[in-house]
C-alpha cells in the first residue's frame, strides 16, 4: 500500500512539473527577463506560491528547484530543508548533470538516488529546453513511515539501489546491519519462511527491502492463517451438519409432506418409506392405516348413496304405477255402468299392454320407440274414454327409435295433458315431436309435448321455471316432481326440463336429453 501511494505520489509530481515548464506563464516569463526585473521577481514569487501549495499537499520531505541555464539562475521553488552547505553542493551537482544530456535523460525518466555531503537523496529533474524543475526528497524521510512499522526486535527496512546496494544507513536498536547479519537474516529465512519481503517502485532506479525478525507482522500473518483455518473448519462442519440434518430430518420431512399431498391423487402410489425418526415413522404408519381407513370409507359411502338412489328411483316407480292403475280400472268400471261392451274389450286390451310393458321393464333407460309405443296405447286407452273430445299427433325424425330415455318419462306429462286440457266442451290437441340438435358440440334429444289446453297456472308455471319445487301434500303433482328428480339423479343434472304456454293457449313442456351417463 505504500509503494503505491509514493508511486501514485512520484507520477503526479513529475506530471506537474514538466506541465509548469510547458504551460505556465511564470516560467516563460523568467526566461525573458533577467533576475534582477521586476518582472521575474514576480513571476518567480508565483512559482514559489504554486509549488508551496504542492508541497503543503504532498509532505514538507518534498523540496523543489529551479535551474535557468541561460541566466544560470539556480534557486528553491518551495521552502526546503536543506542546510546551506547542502544548497551549495546541490547546486553543484546539478549544474554537472546539465552538462550530460545522457544523464538529464536518465534523472527524468527514473526517480534516482544521488549522495550528498554523505547524505543519500531521492531526485528527479524534468528538462524542457533551458529550463529544469528539480524535485528532491530524503531517502532517511522516503522510508521513514515503514520503519515505524514493528517488524520485531532486529527487524530493519532499507532502500537499495539495482544493484543491491543500501542508499541509507539502515539501524535497528542502535546497531548497524552489516552484509554479514543479512546473510545471516538469509540463511535464518531458509529456516523460517517469509522473513524478507521486497518492493520495486515504478519508475525508479531503486527499491524496499524489510528484514523482519518474526514480529508483530509475523503474528498478524499467523493470525489471519489461524483465522482462515479456523473459518474452513467452521464452514466444512456447517455444511457437514446441514447435509446430515437434510438426510435425518429434511428429507424424511419432506416425504412425509409428499404423502399428504398426495393423498388426493388416486393415480399415485403412496411411498411411505421408512424413516430414521421414530416420531415420523409412527406417523407414517398411522397416516397409512388412515388412509386405507377412508378408503374403506369413501367405497362404503358411495355404494350407500348408489344403493340409495336406486332405492328412490324404484320408489317413485311404483308411486306412478299405481296412480295409472286406478284410472284405467275406473273407465272400465265407467264404460261398464254404460253397457260399452265392445269398448270395455278394446281398453282391457291395452290396459294390458300397457301394464304388461310396465311391469316387465325394470331397467333405468329403455329405447325411444317403445316409449312412444307405450305413449301411443295410453292415449288410445283415453280416447276410449273421452270418445272425440281430444286428438294426438306423434311427429318423430328418422333414426330416434333406439335413442335411450328413461321410461314412463313421456308418460308423465301426456298424463296432465289429457287430465287438465282435454274436456267435454272443446275438442283439444296433444302434439308429440321428436328432433335431435347439437349444443356444445353435443347430441341431444329434444321431445316437445304440448296441447291446447288452458295451459299452466300462473302461480305453478312460476315455481315450474324457477326451480321451486311443488306442493304435493294432496297427492297433486306428484308425477312432475318424481319425473323432474329421476333425471337428476340419471343425467347427474346434464338433463333439462323447460315449461311454458304457448302464445295461442295450451301448456308446452320441452325435455332436454344428452346421451346416458356410462355409469
Amino acid at each position: 500500500m505504500y509503494i503505491n501511494r509514493i508511486n501514485d505520489d512520484f507520477a503526479y509530481i513529475k506530471h506537474y512539473m514538466g506541465w509548469t515548464l510547458a504551460s505556465d506563464e511564470s516560467v516563460k516569463t523568467m526566461n525573458k527577463y533577467l533576475p534582477i526585473d521586476s518582472e521575474f521577481i514576480k513571476a518567480n514569487t508565483e512559482l514559489y506560491r504554486r509549488f508551496s501549495e504542492l508541497q503543503k499537499n504532498y509532505g514538507q520531505e518534498y523540496n523543489f528547484f529551479i535551474y535557468l541555464s541561460e541566466q544560470q539562475y539556480f534557486l528553491n521553488s518551495a521552502p526546503t530543508s536543506l542546510s546551506y552547505p547542502d544548497y551549495l553542493a546541490l547546486k553543484k551537482q546539478i549544474f554537472s548533470y546539465v552538462q550530460d544530456k545522457n544523464l538529464i535523460e536518465k534523472l527524468y525518466s527514473n526517480w534516482s538516488p544521488i549522495h550528498i555531503k554523505d547524505k543519500y537523496y531521492i531526485i528527479n529533474i524534468v528538462p524542457y529546453y533551458d529550463s529544469y524543475l528539480i524535485c528532491l526528497i530524503s531517502a532517511d524521510d522516503l522510508i521513514r513511515p515503514l520503519q515505524q512499522i514493528n517488524l520485531g526486535g532486529n527487524g530493519i527496512v532499507s532502500l537499495v539501489d539495482n544493484n543491491g546496494n543500501e542508499i541509507i544507513n539502515p539501524k535497528s536498536n542502535g546497531e548497524t546491519i552489516t552484509q554479514k547479519d543479512a546473510s545471516k537474516e538469509s540463511l535464518l529465512s531458509l529456516i523460517q519462511p517469509r522473513t524478507i519481503v521486497n518492493g520495486q517502485f515504478s519508475n525508479a532506479s531503486f527499491s524496499v527491502k524489510m528484514f523482519i525478525k518474526f514480529g508483530t507482522f509475523e503474528k498478524i500473518m499467523i493470525a489471519q492463517l489461524l483465522i482462515m483455518l479456523l473459518a474452513i473448519i467452521v464452514a466444512c462442519s456447517f455444511c457437514g451438519i446441514m447435509l446430515y440434518f437434510n438426510i435425518l430430518v429434511l428429507k424424511p420431512i419432506k416425504n412425509f409432506s409428499d404423502n399428504l399431498t398426495q393423498f388426493n391423487e388416486d393415480s399415485k402410489p403412496l411411498d411411505l418409506n421408512i424413516n430414521k425418526i421414530i416420531e415420523l415413522e409412527q406417523a407414517n404408519k398411522l397416516f397409512k392405516k388412515l388412509l386405507e381407513q377412508i378408503k374403506i370409507f369413501k367405497i362404503n359411502s358411495y355404494e350407500q348413496q348408489l344403493e340409495k338412489q336406486r332405492i328412490q328411483l324404484d320408489y317413485m316407480k311404483l308411486q306412478i304405477k299405481p296412480h295409472f292403475f286406478l284410472n284405467c280400472l275406473t273407465n272400465i268400471h265407467s264404460m261398464a255402468q254404460m253397457q260399452m261392451f265392445e269398448e270395455i274389450q278394446s281398453m282391457a286390451i291395452s290396459t294390458s299392454n300397457y301394464f304388461r310393458y310396465i311391469f316387465q321393464n325394470g331397467q333405468d333407460f329403455v329405447r325411444l320407440g317403445d316409449e312412444i309405443d307405450h305413449v301411443r296405447i295410453y292415449l288410445e286407452i283415453q280416447r276410449h274414454r273421452y270418445r272425440d273430445a281430444f286428438t294426438y299427433r306423434i311427429e318423430q325424425i328418422d333414426g330416434m327409435d333406439n335413442q335411450l330415455i328413461p321410461p314412463l318419462v313421456l308418460q308423465t306429462f301426456i298424463e296432465n295433458s289429457v287430465k287438465y286440457a282435454v274436456s267435454r266442451v272443446n275438442e283439444v290437441q296433444i302434439r308429440i315431436a321428436v328432433d335431435r340438435i347439437l349444443d356444445a358440440d353435443e347430441e341431444l334429444a329434444v321431445i316437445r309435448i304440448s296441447d291446447t289446453g288452458p295451459g299452466f297456472a300462473p302461480e305453478i308455471l312460476n315455481k315450474l321455471t324457477s326451480g321451486q319445487p311443488l306442493d304435493q301434500t294432496d297427492g297433486n303433482h306428484i308425477g312432475i316432481m318424481n319425473t323432474l328428480q329421476r333425471l337428476e339423479l340419471l343425467y347427474h343434472h346434464e338433463a333439462k326440463v323447460h315449461f311454458s304456454n304457448s302464445e295461442d293457449g295450451g301448456a308446452c313442456v320441452t325435455i332436454y336429453l344428452p346421451h346416458p351417463p356410462q355409469d
